[in-house]
């Protein structure tokens, strides 16, 4: 195979050229891995959420950053937005199976942080070593 262009599993298409800085899949992996789009993904891996829940359950997002993040997840086939015709407006958010597959891998980085943070912390405290 050619470098850069290994399969990611027998079903799935040819990788892209990510290291490659004119690669058209840069744009995702921005998304995907912007800290917002990971704690929603968090947020609804077992559930649907409504706005209000998901900017509680994540904290310290703003109102106009949970919406965009929530747009460009659901452009991104990764999350159903669900709107009900009722007064007050009543809308829902969930994961897609893509989506779901997404958090599984998000999951996986969470929690080897949330495993690896102590002895992060522990290597910002030493004092600079440059030589």
């Amino acid at each position: 195979m050619e470098k850069n262009h290994l399969a990611f599993t027998d079903a799935s298409p040819l990788r892209g050229e990510l290291l490659n800085p004119d690669c058209p899949s840069r744009e995702l992996l921005k998304r995907i891995t912007s800290r917002w789009t990971m704690l929603v993904m968090l947020a609804l891996r077992d559930q649907t959420l409504r706005f209000s829940e998901i900017r509680r359950a994540i904290g310290g997002v703003s109102e106009r950053m949970l919406a965009q993040t929530l747009r460009y997840m659901e452009e991104d086939g990764l999350l159903v937005r669900k709107a009900y015709v009722v007064v007050p407006p009543h809308v829902e958010y969930r994961l897609t199976p893509l989506g779901r597959e997404a958090s599984e891998h998000v999951l996986a980085l969470t929690d080897w942080l949330e495993h690896r943070f102590p002895a992060i912390q522990q290597q910002r405290q030493k004092p600079e070593r440059r030589t």
